[in-house]
């Protein structure tokens, strides 16, 4: 399951002392765990031009804006004539696994994926 860490979610969570970044990774301080991530942009509102290439709502790592050709700075993004609002962050991936039939009935796809969905949902 890939997800998307708005920076001010990581700061909120370093100052509780519930995760942190070091070393291109996220330590979730709960369980000890940690996940590589990727810096990104979440594509929020679209400030000028059309949205040709669908990005809006979308996310897209720092290696996918330099494909796109993207120009990005602070919380704008501009990709050929489109100006976008763009929220920065990180991408994780935590990865689920196949839950046995108690878990499926649970609902629950790992330890890992329900603390961090658990961080996101407290922030929002």
């Amino acid at each position: 399951m890939k997800l998307f860490l708005p920076h001010k979610t990581l700061e909120d969570w370093s100052v509780a002392e519930k995760a942190d970044l070091l070393d291109g990774k996220l330590v979730v301080s709960e369980g000890k765990t940690s996940h590589p991530v990727a810096p990104a942009v979440h594509f929020q509102k679209l400030l000028s031009g059309e949205d040709v290439q669908g990005l809006l709502g979308r996310v897209k790592t720092s290696a996918q804006l330099a494909d796109l050709k993207a120009e990005h700075f602070a919380d704008s993004c501009i990709v050929g004539e489109t100006a976008y609002e763009v929220v920065e962050g990180y991408v994780t991936e935590v990865i689920a696994t196949a839950p046995t039939k108690a878990e499926a009935k649970k609902k629950s796809a790992s330890p890992e994926a329900d603390l961090l969905a658990a961080f996101i949902l407290d922030k929002l």
